[in-house]
């Protein structure tokens, strides 16, 4: 398959621009290919090499939140294609960073969240360790009501009672909307619950 022209006026950042260090004009370009991977041809194993090329370049400026931006990306991709272990590193690694932040902390607790379910999927009892671990580093977590529902829904796996298991996520949807992302993850985990199919949340 030939690209499409998009991607042949773009082809590569050059040798001369990263060498200059113009990091940035290389992770935008990086970005815009990453895009048109997503977008257009739906290869996401090459979106997801394109954003984290755009990471690298970003960290190279020292450009911490644009580089979180194109990793979150890398990680909901990676999670989407069971590749959960490189979803949970970079979920850890960007909830580590953004927990001090005053200005970011909030969305650090959003980021262990996503790191635990994709822990549960692989295995409950990391599931039970990991949500320990981040209280531990991320008091604040504890209050919050994603950590509240992984209680719950942890909870409702060790009892196989699926139930109580999409009880407590129609709560907490009740209050804040689940997106695609996890309400995919969370059908992932309820299908571990003996006896479900395929299923639903609702």
């Amino acid at each position: 398959t030939t690209r499409p022209p998009a991607l042949w006026m773009l082809g590569t950042p050059t040798k001369k621009q990263t060498r200059k260090g113009r990091f940035t004009i290389a992770a935008k370009h990086h970005i815009t290919i990453a895009e048109i991977y997503e977008a257009e041809l739906v290869d996401i194993e090459k979106a997801i090499a394109h954003y984290e090329q755009a990471a690298d370049y970003y960290k190279g400026e020292e450009s911490n939140s644009s580089a979180n931006k194109c990793l979150l990306k890398v990680a909901a991709y990676a999670a989407q294609l069971e590749q959960y272990q490189k979803a949970i590193e970079i979920y850890e690694q960007v909830g580590t960073n953004t927990m001090d932040n005053p200005l970011l902390k909030y969305s650090a607790k959003e980021y262990f969240f996503k790191a635990a379910l994709c822990h549960f999927i692989v295995d409950e009892l990391n599931a039970k360790l990991a949500l320990e671990k981040y209280e531990e580093m991320f008091p604040a977590f504890t209050d919050s009501r994603e950590c509240k529902l992984l209680k719950k829904l942890l909870e409702a796996h060790e009892e196989q009672n699926s139930e109580a298991y999409t009880e407590a996520v129609k709560e907490f949807d009740s209050i804040s909307r689940l997106d695609q992302w996890l309400t995919t993850m969370l059908l992932r985990i309820k299908k571990s619950i003996q006896g479900e199919g395929d299923g639903d949340l609702k």
